[in-house]
């Protein structure tokens, strides 16, 4: 096991403080400059989870309030809804300086039986046919400052693999639709909560990037300012985020500085695993920060 997939595992074990009250670690994860979305969606979801012994979430719907500070911890408070025969729902309020950083609220339901049925997996080439992530960045390392670079390379918990990548500096506009393959080898053996929480944590990459494609832009051009607003998520099927899954992406509407996305999570045997929707910020701005150009820096 590597050491940025052990300290993900680390991350998502929140602290109890005391009777539906969690303490996680705001630093590590994805990025070192923020918190990343995906890392409080995955963190307040083990924390309704905490209070919830018997059954798996189905569903969670999560708004994005203020920036988190990586420097800090985050406490979870846990509010109990709701406790049903077949459904339990949980509200968990994410708090740091004092304040609401983030909510999000997770239906759980019993094992039922009853009528299947699903759309079928988009014919995308296996991963084996696609470079992982810091092959795919080695040709960019010169366009990027110094003082980020670090993190344009560093390791990442979660391995992804896009499909048909587009350049990151130069983009032409395209179809919002878009594919990426994902995994983490390091969940190979973790229980079903941790697996629904590491699915949740990757649920939030490259889903915003959808609404960018019809646009011709990427994060790196120092033209957009983009975060998320909120995320939604529903739970299909047993995860074991071990193996690869497709996350099929698109984004129906951008206006009005912001963008609607959507994605499906499939497995490699074809079943639709999960559905996820989000609406984020995508707003134009002038300050370039990534892009080191003769023009950036005149």
């Amino acid at each position: 096991m590597t050491d940025v997939a052990r300290q993900l595992l680390e991350l998502l074990d929140i602290e109890q403080l005391e009777i539906d009250l969690f303490r996680g670690i705001g630093s590590g994860g994805e990025t070192t400059t923020r918190i990343f979305g995906g890392h409080v969606i995955a963190q307040a979801l083990m924390a309704a989870y905490r209070t919830v012994p018997d059954r798996m979430c189905h569903s969670l719907h999560a708004y994005f309030i203020r920036p988190g500070d990586p420097s800090i911890p985050v406490i979870y408070q846990v509010d109990r809804a709701r406790d049903g025969g077949s459904f339990t729902t949980r509200r968990v309020v994410a708090i740091q300086h004092g304040k609401q950083i983030f909510n999000l609220s997770a239906s759980f339901h019993v094992q039922e039986e009853g009528w299947d049925y699903q759309h079928k997996m988009p014919d995308v080439k296996g991963p084996e046919h696609w470079l992982d992530r810091p092959d795919l960045r080695e040709p960019y390392i010169e366009k990027i400052s110094p003082k980020h670079r670090d993190d344009f390379l560093r390791e990442r918990p979660i391995e992804i693999r896009e499909v048909d990548p587009r350049d990151l500096f130069e983009p032409e506009k395209t179809s919002d639709k878009n594919y990426l393959w994902f995994r983490m080898e390091a969940a190979k053996g973790q229980s079903p909560i941790m697996q629904h929480c590491l699915l949740a944590y990757a649920s939030d990459m490259n889903l915003l990037g959808s609404s960018l494609r019809p646009h011709g832009l990427t994060w790196f051009q120092g033209q957009v300012m983009t975060a998320s607003l909120d995320h939604a998520m529903w739970f299909h099927a047993p995860i074991d985020f071990s193996d690869w899954h497709l996350y099929e992406l698109d984004a129906p509407f951008t206006g009005g500085a912001r963008g609607f996305n959507r994605g499906l999570i499939y497995n490699q045997n074809g079943q639709l695993a999960a559905t996820t929707a989000q609406e984020g910020l995508m707003r134009p701005y002038k300050n370039c920060l990534l892009y080191t150009s003769d023009a950036a820096d005149e």
